[in-house]
């Protein structure tokens, strides 16, 4: 049987590698992306040279900004960063059918067996971080290693720009000098239990553990994390799954009980929703929306359909009367908005043996698609959505929002 090789490869600081491609004025200096220096939101990413000053991914910004005044601040441009991930994914796939993303940066590969085809594979994965380089402008760092779980921990052990290769049978051994923490799956507070309640201080030092120990602790978890820390792992690589819901949200640059920009902007969103949507071959069962106050109290409800959709007019019709319910329970301003779609089914399991109103805005909607796609998204509007331009920037890929939602 052959011994599995897995590799993990991981785009460091990804984000603000995008950035840096295409503004290389911005190499070598402290950078931040999530939004404006000082403003509300949260960093998204942080450059390595912005890190040594304490910050780190979901920092609300005004404390980052108070960590490193002097930090670049950029928000978020998801197209831009789709686009790159998209191609990372496409070039991967030529060494290996075998492909599971990880969000936008990170993907196993399972390159077991491949050596009879390619030699060693440390030199595939020297190929691979060269074409990365070159081709895409960012840095992968890569681990190589028997199970996913050590595969993982390699590469964020390299980072940045690293390669590390754990031979095959040194997978415990090269886990166990390590800290708790750097067992994915360990935070801080199974790290303190493990400290306080069983007295250990290294992964070595679990993997040594009863099992029993370990069970008592944590239940089902405490079997999975013995594995783990004897660098087991069984779980497979599988390729992409579909996902369960697609969502978009913003923070306005400052609260507001403006209805009309609200009901726009959430009529944006719902257009990059239905975008995305139509894209996966999909159609939602179900539409929520989310509101948060001036407070921080954020209200969310959700509307199931009676039948699926994937075209705007639906989904936003659905969006808004939960948004307009939701101003009128409380009178505060608004801090954000959002929305998502969700049970979502395929597109052609849903078919119609009669034209009618939702047959027609399924064809508008696609024919919007189309347009931006070739044109760029801001190059058809619906008179909801064009006020926006007096609030927001726009490149070809859309309105560029304070604090776009970066993720699915």
């Amino acid at each position: 049987m052959e011994q599995p090789r897995v590799f993990h490869m991981d785009l460091d600081a990804f984000f603000v590698a995008v950035e840096r491609a295409h503004d290389p004025s911005l190499v070598g200096k402290a950078v931040v992306v999530g939004g404006e220096a000082n403003s509300r939101g949260v960093v998204t990413c942080a450059s390595y040279e912005a890190r040594p000053y304490g910050l780190r991914a979901g920092m609300p910004l005004t404390q980052a900004y108070k960590l490193c005044p002097h930090a670049i601040y950029l928000v978020g441009r998801y197209e831009r960063y789709s686009e790159v991930s998209d191609k990372f994914l496409k070039m991967l796939g030529e060494y290996s059918p075998f492909i599971e993303p990880l969000g936008m940066d990170e993907a196993y590969m399972d390159m077991t067996g491949f050596e009879r085809l390619y030699g060693p594979l440390v030199k595939v994965a020297r190929e691979i971080k060269e074409r990365v380089r070159k081709e895409l402008k960012v840095v992968v760092s890569v681990g190589i290693g028997s199970s996913k779980i050590t595969a993982k921990v390699a590469s964020d052990r390299g980072k940045p720009d690293g390669l590390v290769e754990v031979l095959p049978g040194e997978d415990a051994r090269f886990l166990a000098p390590l800290e708790l923490e750097d067992l994915p799956g360990v935070g801080e507070r199974t790290a303190q239990t493990l400290r306080v309640k069983l007295g250990v201080k290294t992964v070595g030092e679990v993997a040594r553990l009863p099992e029993t120990a370990l069970r008592r602790t944590f239940g089902a978890w405490g079997d999975l994390l013995h594995r783990w820390a004897n660098g087991i792992d069984h779980a497979p690589v599988q390729g992409p799954m579909a996902p369960k819901s697609i969502g978009r949200s913003t923070t306005f640059h400052k609260d507001t009980r403006e209805v009309d920009f609200i009901l726009a902007t959430l009529r944006y969103l719902t257009e990059r929703v239905g975008n995305e949507l139509r894209k996966e071959q999909k159609k939602a069962r179900r539409v929520s929306a989310t509101v948060r106050f001036s407070d921080f109290e954020t209200i969310g409800h959700q509307v199931t359909l009676k039948t699926p959709i994937c075209h705007d007019q639906g989904l936003y019709e659905a969006a808004e009367s939960i948004v307009l319910r939701t101003l009128k329970e409380r009178k505060m301003m608004v801090r954000l908005v959002g929305v998502s779609v969700g049970e979502l089914v395929e597109e052609a399991l849903q078919g119609s043996l009669f034209r009618g109103e939702e047959e027609r805005w399924l064809e508008l909607s696609r024919a919007f698609d189309k347009a931006r796609e070739k044109y760029g998204f801001p190059s058809l509007q619906t008179g909801r959505t064009f006020s926006l331009a007096e609030h927001y920037p726009e490149d070809r890929r859309g309105y560029i929002l304070k604090t776009a939602s970066l993720s699915r």
